[in-house]
């Protein structure tokens, strides 16, 4: 029995309660021993689906197991969460990888009817599993853990168990009567984890490209309405965080949403690089097991399933090791996280103050910013974008190192390429929604600020070059750091311009060469 504290015991005794000392150690190492034994339960036990009825016992090369009898997964399942109870993080956490491995299924079966390896009825059998599972069916039963050993075996086996069961009960069978639909010989039928995993992890990718990019194009667009607004609005422009010369407000937003729209198409550029697949390729790229025509057919069967323009690879050894498409994307994520960075962090500064900082702009108000400062509102929004951005950089450095990091013709870390690669879409795509709708869409500008700092900055001195000359310009700027008055102030005091001549000056489209037509085409 495990001794009890004395303290602990004083404090038992003292209560009257267990006036007996060793009635009380007695029943206090009874209550130890029941309440640690369930805990051990609770934190041992595996990450299984409850189960109502009785388990099944299914074998595999390790023998027999017992499988939660209401489980659509199998024995390889079964000790894939038993082994790897890593992150928490499983594959259902990304829906569309789900979606992706019944489409993968699904062409393969369809390839396979093609080229006279698989009976129609058991193509039947796969197309309506993967039809319910592309429905959101059964997602609950995608249950191994993102962080695996194995090159992705044991999510591969989850999709094919679940996907044999599933087909089981379509033709009037029980689960796990494999004779009928069989995990390996029907769902990876002409397959290896090692072509069919990056395959569903690329059209994943895929599918997930499309959302994000939706999701861009409506963050581009809420900058160029912001711009619009704004488009005349006269401010400073600063360079290394020293005045500069004049621009708009609206220029600056327009910007922001033109380099954005850059990003938009290196993700389509990069998109690309995922469309050629290694299936056909089973083990190593050799296509072994594979009859003639399949890897065509599977790739044709893919394209139509998705829309999206899947071939086969030119060189399935190579593509079954290498890992440019995954490194190419992550690299468009990266310098888009990069993007999204520098123009939040350019918001945090133009909001910065109010009374203390730049107070250029205003973000909406979200919630208080301090638990001891009152009246103090933080730019949350901004803020938790460049957590994002952070997020993806580094997600990219971890898609760089595992894509270096295979060996000879396979690379055993795709589920990491993989995992980074969704959480970073799936990241920007949420974040963009949230800047979108909660900060730009209500910015509002400060146009009395924006005006002291014209009339009052240096920085207009540029403007002065072709009307006074370079030499009075600078003689110009010199006294005004030294008085501490605008050049606009000195000007007018030594009679230099008249007010039509500064009201010339200070026009938008003569002071920032603004061109309203440029605008109006976006």
């Amino acid at each position: 029995m495990q001794a009890v504290n004395p303290r602990t015991m004083r404090l038992i005794t003292h209560t009257g309660i267990f006036k007996n000392r060793k009635i009380a150690m007695f029943l206090f190492g009874a209550i130890l021993i029941i309440v640690g034994a369930d805990y051990r339960a609770w934190s041992q036990a595996p990450a299984e689906a409850s189960s109502t009825t009785k388990p099944r016992i299914e074998k595999d090369l390790l023998g027999e197991k017992e499988v939660p009898g209401d489980a659509y997964y199998g024995v390889q399942t079964a000790r894939a969460l038993e082994n790897f109870q890593i992150s928490g993080v499983l594959i259902n956490h990304y829906p569309k990888f789900i979606d992706a491995f019944a489409l993968v299924k699904l062409a393969a079966a369809q390839a396979n009817t093609d080229v006279g390896a698989m009976k129609p009825e058991r193509l039947a059998a796969i197309q309506k599993a993967c039809t319910e599972v592309l429905a959101g069916k059964y997602h609950d039963q995608f249950l191994v853990d993102w962080y695996q050993g194995g090159a992705g075996t044991s999510t591969n086996m989850n999709a094919n168990e679940v996907l044999a069961n599933i087909g089981l009960e379509a033709m009037g069978h029980s689960k796990g009567e494999y004779q009928y639909l069989e995990p390996h010989d029907d769902l990876n039928m002409s397959q290896s984890t090692n072509d069919s995993y990056p395959t569903a992890i690329k059209v994943a990718i895929v599918l997930q490209n499309e959302e994000l990019i939706k999701e861009l194009e409506q963050l581009a667009q809420s900058f160029r309405t912001k711009g619009d607004a704004y488009l005349e609005v006269v401010k400073m422009g600063r360079t290394e965080m020293q005045d500069a010369v004049p621009m708009t407000v609206g220029q600056e937003l327009h910007a922001f949403a033109e380099s954005l729209e850059w990003q938009i198409q290196s993700l389509k550029d990069s998109e690309k690089s995922l469309y050629a697949i290694n299936m056909g390729g089973t083990a190593i790229g050799t296509g072994i097991n594979v009859p003639k025509g399949y890897a065509e057919k599977c790739a044709q069967h893919l394209a139509k399933l998705t829309g999206k323009p899947f071939v086969p690879a030119s060189d399935l050894i190579a593509a079954t090791w290498d890992q440019q498409g995954f490194v190419d994307y992550a690299g468009a994520l990266n310098s888009l996280a990069v993007k999204l960075s520098k123009i939040s962090s350019d918001l945090i500064l133009l909001t910065s103050g109010p009374r203390a900082g730049l107070n250029e702009i205003d973000l909406p108000a979200l919630q208080p910013g301090s638990s001891i400062m009152p009246g103090k509102v933080n730019p949350v929004v901004p803020e938790v974008v460049n957590l994002v951005a952070f997020r993806v950089i580094g997600n990219n450095y971890v898609t760089t190192v595992a894509a270096h990091s295979g060996q000879l013709q396979l690379n055993a870390y795709e589920p990491i390429e993989g995992l980074t690669v969704l959480e970073s879409q799936h990241l920007i795509s949420q974040v963009s929604i949230l800047f979108r709708s909660k900060c730009i869409d209500g910015i509002t500008v400060d146009e009395k600020t924006l005006a002291h700092y014209m009339e009052t900055s240096v920085g207009i001195v540029t403007a002065l070059n072709p009307i006074l000359g370079y030499d009075k310009a600078t003689e110009l700027a010199q006294e005004a750091y030294k008085t501490d008055k605008g050049v606009l102030e000195l000007i007018r005091e030594q009679h230099l311009l008249s007010e039509e001549q500064i009201k010339q000056l200070l026009d938008p489209v003569k002071l920032t060469g603004l061109d309203k037509s440029k605008y109006q085409q976006k």
